[in-house]
């Protein structure tokens, strides 16, 4: 299983993983469409909207564990 990490990119991992979709929007980040989703690691994305990065890569990673059993 890729583990997601906070260095990737957000399209790199939506597209990857389209079930982390869920996650972005639990967290608030809602951002998919936005321009800057094309180039932004999560980290920046998260820190620009106040998210604790290292919580929101643990949910990813759970719920694509979770799809994948």
């Amino acid at each position: 299983m890729t583990k997601i990490s906070k260095d990737m990119g957000i399209m790199e991992i939506v597209t990857s993983h389209p079930e982390t979709l869920e996650v972005f929007a639990k967290f608030g980040m809602g951002c998919i469409g936005c321009a800057a989703a094309r180039f932004e690691n999560l980290e920046a994305g998260a820190k620009v909207h106040g998210i604790d990065v290292d919580e929101m890569v643990n949910a990813m990673n759970e719920v694509i564990e979770k799809n994948q059993a």
